[in-house]
């Protein structure tokens, strides 16, 4: 194996970026900004998104697909859209290339260029709201549920893998309602739906809120999110879900014909969640040696390693190593079966180790006579001998054990890194010396909210959705305040 990773507790920010490299989950592409997925990372995408995919079917949405190209007149639409993804543009002005007449290489024609400009999508409910137009006539066509799986691409100027690349991919539900209640609704159930998966499946718990207006979807009247923790005390927003009001219908002309014979414009949503989980996934559980990965989405959830000195020891392990792995395949629990002989064993270890493998099977020739194997946990790192009798019933439980605990784990770091504070002083000192949420009291202006986040770089995350109301002064102006809420210095 190469050398160990860079300590967490010494430079975060290199152990992720060296951690997603090493364990072979994505590295950056020849063009700044963008990445590529590599089939490790690519797996853990693809458990997530047969995940998100089975939650969002069985909440009664269809899958479609809609262009990556969107006219510019389009963005012109809405105003508040256009103002709030206009930094972030790619714009494609022509359509063709040629050589240069004096051989100094590939240049855009001149003549080549198109009548009107084109977005490389940000997101798509411009092309979407124009399409429903043609879509929706009468309410009986409403509600329309839709979701796409698509790439989008936002000129980001600071990027990082999965974080915050130009081009990732994502999720966008997008739907339309008669009524604004129904559309609300909607909202607020996918954004359980998203909790539920963070906690349920990815072993991340998260708080439940709504954004301030600075901090809106451009175009929503009102934005829902789930925001967790990660270890180095930074808060990332892993989900949002929005209440579109009738804005996009309005800009895009989208009218239905209602039960009692009126015209009105229908009600809309969106929400999305993106390759950005997988940077949640790698920060909130993963450690000095390499990935933690919860069970439910881990691409290989056991590995079977088989320690061997020849080839006759190598043909006897195999046979019950084979029987173990079918047992837990039979289980739906997906396993590997490591029987190379260009590497050794303590290589084995530590490279599944590094990809985050949740249980290690480790069979030797003594385990053979025995009856036992030994199997290590990568959550713990704990080891124990296993009897080989209902191995799998053993395993299948140890798993949903790993599961939990790294959720727990989690949720205690969480808690532990929660902080309430009544004065400006005291937010800024935890700001400094321990970082995570900060429970403050804020006036409600955001002029109070603009001021804390330059001088302090933290950001309300959310009002969170549970919080009780309690009586206060806003830490910065001392004007009256009804609750706490969460800031943090974020991704």
């Amino acid at each position: 194996m190469s050398k160990s990773l860079p300590k967490r507790s010494e430079d975060y920010s290199l152990w992720y970026n060296e951690l997603v490299k090493r364990a072979g989950l994505a590295e950056n592409s020849p063009v700044r900004g963008c990445m590529v997925i590599k089939p490790y990372g690519y797996a853990i995408w693809e458990k997530m998104q047969r995940v998100l995919d089975d939650m969002f079917k069985r909440t009664g949405h269809t899958n479609a697909y809609f262009p990556l190209f969107i006219p510019k007149s389009f963005f012109s639409k809405e105003a508040s859209h256009v103002e709030g993804f206009a930094k972030e543009c790619a714009v494609i002005t022509h359509y063709r290339l040629k050589n240069a007449e004096d051989g100094s290489g590939v240049i855009v024609d001149p003549d080549a260029k198109l009548e009107e400009e084109l977005i490389v999508r940000p997101t798509s409910e411009t092309v979407i709201w124009n399409t429903y137009k043609g879509w929706i006539q009468s309410y009986r066509d409403l509600p329309l549920l839709i979701n796409q799986w698509a790439n989008v691409v936002r000129w980001e100027m600071r990027t990082r893998l999965f974080l915050r690349t130009a081009e990732f991919l994502w999720q966008e539900g997008h739907t339309a309602h008669a009524t604004a209640e129904e559309a609300i609704a909607e909202t607020e159930q996918m954004l359980d739906v998203y909790a539920d998966f963070a906690e349920n499946f990815m072993a991340v718990p998260v708080v439940k809120g709504i954004k301030t207006p600075n901090e809106r979807f451009a175009g929503a009247l009102e934005t829902y999110c789930i925001e967790s923790l990660m270890q180095d005390g930074k808060a990332l927003q892993t989900g949002t879900s929005h209440f579109l009001g009738q804005n996009f219908a309005k800009a895009f002309d989208v009218k239905f014909a209602t039960k009692e014979g009126g015209l009105e414009y229908v009600w809309g949503t969106s929400w999305g969640v993106s390759t950005r989980l997988m940077g949640a996934l790698i920060m909130a559980h993963s450690d000095d040696d390499g990935l933690v990965l919860p069970p439910k989405l881990a691409p290989i959830q056991v590995v079977i390693v088989p320690v061997f000195f020849n080839d006759t020891q190598l043909q006897q392990i195999s046979e019950k190593a084979i029987q173990i792995k079918k047992a837990l395949e039979a289980k739906g629990i997906s396993v590997k079966f490591d029987n190379r002989d260009t590497q050794k064993p303590g290589w084995k270890f530590a490279e599944y180790e590094l990809q985050g493998v949740p249980v290690r099977i480790a069979i030797g020739a003594r385990d053979l006579e025995n009856g036992t194997v030994e199997v290590a946990r990568r959550d713990t790192k704990e080891k124990a001998a296993y009897s080989l009798e209902n191995i799998e019933n053993r395993i299948e439980a140890l798993l949903e054990e790993i599961q939990t605990n790294i959720y727990q784990k989690a949720f205690k770091f969480r808690e532990e890194n929660t902080t309430k504070v009544d004065s400006y002083d005291e937010f800024k000192q935890v700001l400094d010396t321990k970082g995570g949420f900060v429970l403050a009291h804020w006036d409600g202006t955001s002029e109070t909210e603009e001021r804390i986040k330059e001088e302090t770089k933290a950001t309300i995350r959310c009002i969170a959705l549970d919080t009780q109301p309690e009586e206060g002064t806003c830490m910065v102006t001392g004007k009256p305040s009804a609750r706490r809420v969460y800031f943090a210095r974020a991704y």
